[in-house]
């Protein structure tokens, strides 16, 4: 057993750092103050190879292991959490056809994100069917060569400024889970409304949409796997995509621990710097090691994936440890500010702002829990 990095992995993981740290962090208060949505920062971290990493090789990708792609998701999540969600939503919706689709798919719904700087959007959660994938009504109807879908998709990251959308809807919602299909949606068709920017509470740097399809034509041609399979390839994909969700709470603990260390060692109560006494202490020292091991455990989830094998009952303790861990650390970190950390004028409200999303979104902290419950009762 080796716990050390490739070098070509540490190589990835000092040009993510040095992307977050100089490039990121400098315009992470504003982007969050404004909810403005910072394009021309995530369109550099294209042009660095910093979005699109699970794209093929042979379709012009770059096709990075999945634990050099948790590696760089940390990196970007200690950078702005917000930020990185949207890099990163370009990867949760090419995944679908990656895993799913013909080479000639991939060639048409791939390869122009590999030849200019392009966003993609995931479609899974509605208004309706946020846990409950099953239950989703966005419907399609097969006329001749074409589906007519109609229906809502809520909270998708991306969604106004897209340029491909990976759709996941149903044949027949009295089937469940075994009417839902895949489809891709090229450009901004007839019938697509995309609603208004979503007034969040942390992560607010993402743009974050209603969108809205009314008797949308979509080619039968763009559909991925068979009618039925849907279901299956979305759950495929949050495997896949799992680590990459966990790593974001490991990167936003890491910066809430490195303020707070720094704060603490400055701060003067009682004539000498609070980083003495032992209630400051041990609030660090059980963030320490919280972060290690929620770092070691997405790994070792994301190590899975690239050995061939499934990783969901692992990626789901990853998810829910890590999720909850950030919530605590950063919530900890504002504790040990005091009132400072209450103020917008320093970083851990927003940190701590950041990380309860990751509690909610990709699988909230329950689903893991009924993953894990049922992955191991089934043996």
């Amino acid at each position: 057993m080796n716990f050390a990095l490739p070098d070509d992995i540490k190589a990835l993981q000092e040009s993510a750092r040095k992307f977050a740290r100089e490039v990121m962090r400098p315009k992470a208060a504003h982007y969050d103050e404004k909810s403005e949505f910072p394009k021309d920062i995530i369109r550099q971290a294209a042009e660095l190879g910093l979005m699109n990493m699970t794209l093929p090789a042979a379709h012009g990708g770059n096709e990075l292991p999945h634990l050099a792609q948790a590696v760089i998701a940390e990196e970007l999540a200690w950078g702005c959490a917000g930020m990185a969600t949207s890099m990163i939503a370009n990867d949760l919706a090419l995944l679908p056809i990656v895993l799913g689709a013909t080479a000639e798919q991939k060639d048409k719904f791939l390869k122009p994100f590999t030849e200019s700087f392009k966003l993609a959007s995931f479609c899974l959660t509605e208004p309706g069917a946020g846990s409950d994938v099953a239950g989703m009504r966005t419907t399609a109807r097969r006329e001749g060569d074409f589906y007519v879908v109609n229906g809502q998709k809520q909270w998708i990251t991306n969604g106004e400024y897209a340029d491909q959308y990976t759709l996941f809807c149903t044949t027949d919602s009295t089937r469940k889970h075994k009417g839902i299909m895949c489809l891709v949606i090229e450009g901004r068709p007839k019938g697509l409304t995309v609603g208004k920017h979503e007034n969040k509470m942390g992560q607010r740097a993402s743009n974050t949409v209603t969108l809205t399809f009314e008797d949308v034509k979509v080619p039968v041609a763009n559909r991925i796997g068979n009618e039925g399979e849907g279901f299956l390839l979305a759950m495929a994909t949050l495997d896949n995509s799992r680590p990459l969700t966990a790593m974001f709470s490991v990167g936003i603990a890491r910066a809430a621990m490195e303020h707070a260390i720094d704060y603490a060692k400055q701060r003067q109560q009682f004539g000498k710097p609070i980083a003495e006494f032992q209630a400051i202490q041990f609030m660090i020292a059980d963030m320490a090691a919280d972060i290690e091991a929620s770092r070691l455990l997405t790994y070792k989830s994301a190590w899975l994936l690239d050995d061939g094998q499934r990783n969901t009952l692992v990626s789901s303790y990853a998810k829910r440890f890590a999720a909850d861990m950030a919530m605590k650390a950063t919530t900890d970190a504002v504790q040990i500010y005091g009132g400072y950390g209450y103020s917008r004028e320093y970083p851990v409200e927003k940190l701590m702002r950041d990380a309860k999303l990751i509690q909610i979104y990709e699988g909230t902290s329950q689903v893991q829990r009924l993953v894990i419950a049922r992955e191991l009762l089934k043996g």
